[in-house]
């Protein structure tokens, strides 16, 4: 069966891009390549940051490669970017967050979000 190729902008410089494979915690809904995401430090797993999070996951520290949905377990085997330049309008956040809030977090861990880029 082939796949069909739909460009998505996400993907905004020419930095390299480096992805690591980690798994998503079950709860909350389906989640999108763009999803920014934060570890939670008791487990390490990944989930949608939100600003209001007290368990590590506040802290944003990836951006979701391909659509997952850990509505009803965790999902491992998952790839995120860890590293390169990201589109700022191909981005989904959680509560609380936008590009500006989540800007410098990502950046001190090598990833860096372009807004003149539009999706």
């Amino acid at each position: 069966m082939a796949e069909t190729y739909t460009p998505d902008n996400l993907i905004a410089g020419e930095t390299r891009t480096v992805c690591d494979i980690v798994t998503i915690a079950s709860g909350g809904t389906a989640l999108k390549r763009g999803a920014v995401l934060g570890k939670v430090t008791a487990s390490g797993n990944l989930i949608l940051s939100a600003s209001n999070a007290v368990d590590g996951s506040q802290t944003p520290t990836a951006i979701l490669a391909e659509d997952c949905d850990p509505s009803a377990a965790d999902v491992t085997n998952v790839a995120v970017y860890v590293k390169g330049e990201f589109n700022a309008n191909a981005l989904s956040f959680g509560t609380g967050h936008t590009a500006v809030t989540v800007k410098d977090a990502l950046r001190d861990g090598g990833i860096y979000i372009k807004t003149a880029v539009t999706a």
